[in-house]
């Protein structure tokens, strides 16, 4: 496979988390937009140990943008509810943000049309 073919086979197999509820099935995960949206609402990772009442539903609930984005947020809490093994999960999801912040800062894997740059300071 080319680096272009293992790239896109990355990209489409991002994480995610998925469970059902009340017979509904969902997929949780965070894109770029996603946590373009949540940054903007005022989400900041950073503040999770110090402000858990409302970074961990704002973290749960972000998890829900880029598939199930119509679902009210008192749904969202309802299964937050009951979702168990908390901890774990809020570990899960921790890492299944920072995937798309990571993707900002990755070099490009092949070396045509990259652009060369400098400074002059």
């Amino acid at each position: 496979l080319t680096k272009k073919q293992l790239q896109f086979m990355e990209d489409i197999m991002s994480k995610t988390l998925e469970f059902t509820y009340e017979g509904t099935p969902y997929t949780l995960e965070y894109t770029r937009k996603s946590v373009e949206i949540m940054e903007r609402q005022g989400f900041d990772a950073t503040k999770i140990e110090s402000k858990p009442m409302t970074c961990l539903p704002a973290l749960f609930r972000g998890a829900f943008m880029a598939h199930h984005n119509k679902v009210k947020p008192e749904k969202i809490d309802e299964i937050y509810s009951k979702m168990t093994n908390k901890t774990e999960l809020i570990g899960k999801l921790s890492e299944m943000y920072s995937e798309p912040i990571l993707t900002l800062v990755e070099e490009p894997d092949d070396d045509e049309g990259n652009i060369e740059w400098g400074a002059s300071f």
